[in-house]
C-alpha cells in the first residue's frame, strides 16, 4: 500500500486526486490511501506569507511526514516547493501544467485598468503586488489570506475591490465564472512552477521514485528546471516579488524573468532562449544578467518592507 500525503484544501485534494489517477492507470495492481495533513500556515490566517520564520510554509509538514515515513508520497503546488531540497527527498515527478498567468477578479467585473484611483486590490503574493504597481501606483494593494473559497467570500463581503489569483487554482475547481480578466505575463509574470503539480518522495524509496517517473510530464520538468535554477540562484522564495515563465517547443526553451521593487518603482526583465538540454545553466545564466543589472540591491530592500494585511 502507498500512503501519500496531502493538504486539506479543496485545491490540494484535487490536484492529490489527479497525481492518484495517473497512478492507478499506470499502476493498477497497487493500492494507494490518502492522508490528511495539517499544515500550520492554514491555522495562522492573519500572518502574510513572508513573515512565517520557516521554510515552505505549505510544505513543512508534508515533508516532515514523508521524512518520518509516515507517508510514502506528498502532492503539492509546485510554486510552494522549495528549491533548496531539504536532504533525503527529491522532487520526484512533475505533472502536467495548467495555464500559469495570474487573474484579477473584480466587482462588475472592472478591468485592472479601469479600477478606480485608490481601489483596494489584494494577493498573498509579494510577486503580483509589487509588478501591478507598476502599472497602476494610484492603487491600495492589501495582503489577503485563505484558501480560494475563502479568499472569494472575502471579496464578495467587501474585503477588497480586486484580487489577483492564480488561474490554475480557479480552472482547476471550476470557478472560471469569478474571473474578470488573465493578465499578460509582460504584466505579471508568474512564479517559479506556477500552475504545475509536484510529487515528492524519499530520495531512498526507489520503487515509489520509479513510480512517480513513470507519470511525469518530461516537458514541464525543463520548464521548471530552468525556472527554478533561475529561483534558486537569486536566493528567492515563494515570498520574493521574482517572477519567471519558461516555455518549451520542439525541445527549445524560452525563459522570462524578472525582479520587481516592493513599491513597483523598478522592474528587471529579460528573456533568453536554448535547447532543454541546458534548461539548468539557462536558469542560473538569466539569474546572473538580473544580479548584474541591479536585481540585488532591490532583493536587498525586501527586509525592511512589510505590507498591509486585509481582516481575517
Amino acid at each position: 500500500m502507498i500512503r501519500v500525503g496531502t493538504r486539506e484544501s479543496k485545491l490540494a485534494l484535487f490536484q492529490t486526486n489527479s497525481v492518484l489517477a495517473k497512478l492507478k492507470q499506470a499502476f493498477p495492481a497497487q493500492e494507494f490511501v490518502t492522508v490528511p495533513i495539517k499544515v500550520h500556515a492554514e491555522k495562522d490566517m492573519k500572518k502574510p506569507l513572508f513573515a512565517f520564520d520557516t521554510r515552505g510554509v505549505f510544505v513543512k509538514e508534508l515533508e516532515e511526514a514523508l521524512l518520518n515515513k509516515e507517508v510514502d508520497l506528498v502532492v503539492h503546488s509546485l510554486k510552494d516547493l522549495p528549491t533548496d531540497m531539504i536532504e533525503g527527498l527529491t522532487l520526484a515527478s512533475v505533472l502536467d501544467r495548467e495555464d500559469p498567468r495570474d487573474v484579477l477578479i473584480s466587482h462588475n467585473k472592472t478591468s485592472f485598468l479601469n479600477l478606480p484611483k485608490g481601489a483596494t486590490v489584494a494577493s498573498s503574493s509579494r510577486r503580483r503586488l509589487a509588478q501591478l504597481k507598476a502599472l497602476r501606483p494610484d492603487l491600495s494593494f492589501t495582503d489577503i489570506r485563505g484558501n480560494i473559497d475563502t479568499r472569494l467570500k472575502k471579496h464578495a463581503d467587501g474585503a477588497c475591490n480586486a484580487m489577483v489569483l492564480a488561474a490554475a487554482g480557479l480552472i482547476r475547481l471550476n470557478l472560471m465564472q469569478h474571473i474578470t480578466e488573465y493578465f499578460d505575463t509582460s504584466v505579471s509574470l508568474p512564479a517559479a512552477g506556477q500552475a504545475a503539480i509536484a510529487v515528492e518522495c524519499r530520495t531512498d524509496d526507489k520503487d515509489v521514485l520509479a513510480m512517480c517517473k513513470a507519470i511525469e510530464n518530461a516537458s514541464v520538468r525543463g520548464e521548471i528546471t530552468a525556472e527554478r535554477a533561475f529561483l534558486n540562484e537569486l536566493g528567492g522564495g515563494c515570498s520574493v516579488p521574482v517572477g519567471v515563465l519558461a516555455r518549451e517547443k520542439d525541445n527549445m526553451i524560452d525563459i522570462t524573468g524578472c525582479v520587481a521593487a516592493l513599491d513597483g518603482s523598478k522592474i528587471l526583465r529579460k528573456s533568453i532562449s536554448g535547447p532543454v538540454k541546458d534548461a539548468q545553466s539557462m536558469g542560473v545564466q538569466l539569474a546572473h544578467s538580473l544580479l548584474e543589472m541591479g536585481a540585488e540591491e532591490i532583493l536587498a530592500e525586501l527586509k525592511t518592507t512589510i505590507p498591509s494585511v486585509s481582516p481575517p
